[in-house]
């Protein structure tokens, strides 16, 4: 692992600034809800490193989506309901982040986390992601947590080496089992995935039988239009 993100791993000073806008306005203060956007987008200024911070090679978001399982969910509703965490751009402010959040093995329910480089939504059909794909390792319950901070330290340390590829990963805590996967933009270059699943092997440790599977974002919304009987449609 990186050294420094061991030496910063306690580093929970300071508060994240969150990014989302307060778009709950009624009909009747439009011109309001106009003025307001312009003065909140007018704040919202570039996520940069603080002075002295560590600096990552590309800045990333944190999402959180929760959803009812067995709910079809459209691509317009799925987007509604993933909601940005924030943006960082350095280790300290990565582990300012971090250190706030509840670990995916303490989530109840349905729940998602999902760290992706910032401009990238964690969605199918986003130009980032629609012709690439991830990989998919399935966890009895009790391994989430760590096999999550091991992926996601090797992803923002670049361990990877795969140039610009990665696209972001993703933790699903279900009932009876947990997920994580890896995006890659390019899902014809067997090369990279190629080497995405043997750096993903070793930053977990995992045992030599353990099963992944690679699936295309194609397939993924091939899958679920036939399960749900939906046109156009996204999720998990």
């Amino acid at each position: 692992m990186n050294n420094k993100f061991d030496a910063l791993k306690d580093d929970d000073s300071g508060d994240h600034d969150q990014n989302e806008e307060n778009s709950t306005q009624k009909d009747g203060e439009k011109e309001k809800t106009e003025r307001d956007k312009g003065q909140s987008s007018s704040k919202r200024k570039a996520v940069v490193p603080g002075p002295a911070e560590h600096p990552l090679q590309y800045n990333y978001t944190f999402w959180y989506s929760r959803r009812t399982p067995g709910r079809p969910t459209s691509s317009q509703s799925y987007e509604q309901n993933i909601k940005q965490i924030g943006t960082f751009a350095s280790v300290e402010q990565f582990w300012r982040f971090y250190s706030h959040m509840v670990r995916p093995g303490d989530l109840t329910g349905h729940s998602d986390f999902h760290l992706f480089k910032e401009g990238i939504k964690p969605m199918w059909e986003d130009d980032a992601n629609k012709n690439g794909g991830k990989w998919i390792i399935r966890l009895r319950k009790g391994l989430a947590s760590r096999c999550w901070e091991n992926l996601i330290l090797a992803m923002l340390g670049e361990q990877f080496m795969v140039g610009e590829e990665i696209c972001g990963a993703v933790v699903s805590v279900r009932f009876q089992e947990d997920i994580i996967s890896i995006w890659n933009k390019t899902a014809s270059d067997q090369a990279t995935t190629a080497r995405i699943r043997d750096t993903l092997r070793r930053v977990l440790n995992l045992p030599p039988n353990t099963i992944m599977e690679y699936k295309t974002h194609t397939d993924s919304i091939k899958a679920w239009e036939e399960f749900h009987g939906l046109v156009n449609s996204s999720g998990r």
